[in-house]
């Protein structure tokens, strides 16, 4: 297990190094050995986990010297928040850091007693979100070297600073190793702080206006919550004389529990703090792929599940699974609204989060099974479809739905990715569909009927921005000219991966429920209480014969009939091409088709502000009723 340290400070090292390379060509290899060396320590770590015995493996650091250096690092992120609030004159956002850092050194200095507590734990759960954030983080890295070599060639009016790009990116995936790796609350809050920081300056990475507004945006929300798990930390070491996250749980500490939730919805953007991930969208886009899918929103839902067995029955719980659900519609609804592809795939993400959330918070092993799995689909689809977009838009030079009609034609490869991601978002037997079913009967034998009407009506308006987007796709081309494809090699070696990875567990969506998913479970409860029935099983084999049975279905008929090309009437002569006609005085016009967005309804202008004030409100209640009930 001394691969554990390892994972934590090996990432922080290689950051170190991407910012003093200035040679764009040797930090590139440098960041493809750093991420080869990363996956193979997993791949080992998982192997010496799987061979050696699969219980969880507590880890305590002796070591003065490293815990005199958190504390002078967290200091030190302290003053880097002060500095960025002064020089942009955002003042009041710098209280919450100085509050967040000054309670945690109080409290590890002149606090109560705390009994010793092993500061790293690998177990089932961690292992996994390991594996993800090694394998799709890596991939997303891996993608980023080509990227962002294209993007400063496009946007020659930003500064090229892909030294200090990197060295963000991998200071993410050390924070993030070190957040799912840890067991103490103090060491969770530090890595918690540091990808809270990481985010917010990597949202600002273009330094426009916007971008600097939606940076401070991210970085006070993440930071209130970050407040929220120091005050929570501080009520446990007073309560138990302990910062044992398993400890909290098993003693079901109901105002540190709150605590935690609170900035578990926070971090994985949920009403009403969602507009900090909408934000992130102006960051290049290998950031917004590492902030939609593999990390930061990551943290929130991993919390949330680690929470989830003190969540059964309680009003803790009934807070995280509402304001879930209610994300889950809404955010839906919002999306509906929207083709820039980047803003739907945000709301998706939003959405999807949201549905993790709201089984999290109901905190039954059936509705924790639904969640591990949307939390493994959700992280390989959406990573794929962020960097999808983010080549088409290369070679398009736009992100907006209505400009790829036809884009199969014209852009083959990356269109075949993009209909993977979108088909492994909503369509059988791709296993987001599989989890919402699981879900949603959880829902119907926990008897709640809310959450029920959310799943419901969320599926449907997922199913209608989804749908929109894939016939665009594969519809006519409104120009039969070819699109140059300037996708670089590295950043097609990313996608490649994750779409064989994205049909790989959707194809063994069984074997994997069984020997990994449930396990899980069974570890967060300490006892199995569910089982896949004979019913469940059905399903899946159903869904999983459709992948091979009906494409067969469609390409032997295909085959075998005969095809015509069909002059369609078109409101005047057509010009021979069904995409062209003459009119009535004599002009000729080009038909094609659009999406209906319903602008006059669902636009954030109209429709995001009430939704934050309603989640708020209930929020707020939620909170105030707890804290009461408990003192």
């Amino acid at each position: 297990m001394n691969l554990i340290p390892f994972l934590i400070c090996f990432p922080f090292v290689v950051a170190v190094f991407m910012f003093l390379i200035r040679n764009n060509k040797i930090r590139n290899g440098v960041a493809y050995t750093s991420v080869a060396v990363i996956m193979a320590s997993v791949v080992y770590l998982v192997f010496d986990y799987l061979t050696n015995g699969q219980e969880a493996n507590p880890i305590t650091v002796h070591n003065e010297f490293i815990e005199l250096l958190i504390l002078i690092v967290e200091v030190g992120l302290m003053f880097l928040v002060v500095y960025q609030c002064i020089k942009y004159k955002k003042y009041i956002i710098s209280i919450l850091s100085i509050v967040q850092t000054v309670l945690i050194v109080w409290l590890e200095q002149y606090g109560p007693a705390i009994e010793e507590t092993p500061q790293l734990y690998l177990d089932k759960l961690s292992l996994l979100m390991v594996v993800i954030v090694a394998f799709i983080g890596g991939l997303i890295t891996i993608y980023a070297v080509g990227y962002m070599h294209g993007y400063h060639h496009h946007h020659t009016e930003f500064a090229d600073q892909r030294y200090y790009f990197f060295m963000l990116i991998f200071t993410f995936l050390g924070a993030m190793f070190g957040l799912v790796l840890s067991k103490s609350l103090l060491w969770i809050d530090f890595f918690w702080e540091i990808t809270s920081i990481v985010s917010f300056l990597l949202i600002g990475y273009t330094r426009t206006t916007e971008a600097i507004n939606n940076s401070f945006r991210a970085l006070w929300m993440n930071l209130l919550g970050g407040l929220m798990l120091a005050l929570g930390i501080a009520q446990s070491a007073f309560q138990i004389h302990s910062v044992d996250l398993q400890a909290v749980v098993s003693n079901g500490l109901v105002i540190p529990i709150a605590c935690f939730a609170f900035a578990a919805l926070t971090k994985s953007a949920q009403l009403p703090f969602s507009k900090w991930l909408l934000g992130a969208m102006v960051a290049p886009t290998p950031s917004s792929a590492l902030l939609h899918s593999a990390t930061m929103v990551k943290a929130g839902v991993y919390l949330l599940l680690r929470l989830s067995p003190a969540f059964a029955g309680t009003l803790t719980g009934t807070m995280v699974s509402f304001i879930g659900g209610l994300t889950f519609l809404l955010a839906s609804l919002l999306a509906i609204s929207k083709s820039d592809a980047k803003a739907v795939l945000a709301y998706s993400t939003i959405s999807n989060l949201g549905l993790i959330t709201a089984c999290a918070g109901v905190g039954l092993q059936e509705t924790i099974w639904a969640a591990i799995y949307l939390l493994i689909f959700h992280a390989v689809s959406k990573a794929m479809m962020f960097q999808d977009v983010g080549a088409v838009e290369n070679s398009l030079h736009s992100r907006n739905i209505e400009n790829m009609q036809g884009l199969i034609y014209r852009l083959p490869k990356l269109s075949f990715i993009m209909l993977i991601g979108i088909a492994g978002m909503y369509l059988a037997p791709f296993g987001m569909l599989i989890a919402k079913w699981a879900a949603f009967k959880a829902f119907v034998d926990a008897r709640n009927p809310l959450l029920i009407m959310f799943i419901a009506f969320g599926s449907a308006t997922t199913m209608f921005y989804w749908t929109k987007w894939m016939a665009k796709v594969i519809g006519p081309p409104r120009v039969d000219k070819p699109l140059r494809d300037v996708t670089k090699k590295n950043e097609y070696f990313s996608l490649y991966v994750h779409a064989f990875f994205m049909i790989a567990i959707c194809l063994s969506c069984i074997p994997m429920s069984t020997y990994l998913v449930i396990p899980i479970v069974v570890s967060l409860f300490g006892a199995a209480t569910m089982t896949l029935n004979a019913s469940d099983v059905l399903v899946m084999l159903i869904l999983l014969v459709a992948i091979v049975v009906l494409p067969l279905i469609c390409y032997f008929g295909a085959k075998k009939r005969k095809t015509t090309h069909v002059i369609s009437y078109m409101n005047g002569v057509n010009a021979g091409d069904n995409r062209n006609f003459i009119d009535a005085m004599g002009e000729e016009k080009e038909l094609y088709t659009a999406n209906w967005y319903m602008m006059e309804y669902l636009s954030e202008d109209k429709f995001l502000t009430p939704c934050i004030a309603i989640s708020a409100a209930v929020l707020i209640i939620l909170m105030c009723l707890i804290v009461g009930g408990a003192i």
